[in-house]
């Protein structure tokens, strides 16, 4: 059975909304959870251990597992999906 948690906190205070060279200042390490990133529109890059994705066409997507370090870059405006599982009571990315 899948269901759907909407919550205040589903959002970053921008949404999945980056604009161009928006980055992560620090690589994501020892993440407990999968993840997918789907491309809404713009272009994105998401940067994982000795590969980097480029997302540039509506619909392009990556995954990664739990454990996989990962970074990201907006290479112009773009608008990001990200879905992770499971949820991890409590989570929240500081700044």
């Amino acid at each position: 059975m899948w269901a759907i948690r909407v919550t205040a906190r589903l959002w970053r205070s921008n949404g999945g909304v980056h604009p161009r060279g928006d980055e992560r200042l620090q690589w994501v390490k020892g993440e407990e959870r999968t993840a997918l990133l789907v491309l809404i529109s713009g272009c994105f890059r998401v940067e994982l251990p000795g590969r980097n994705v480029l997302l540039d066409q509506q619909g392009d997507y990556v995954g990664w597992g739990r454990g996989v370090d990962h970074s990201w870059f907006a290479e112009e405006e773009s608008v990001v999906l990200t879905v992770r599982w499971p949820s991890v009571p409590g989570y929240a990315v500081a700044g």
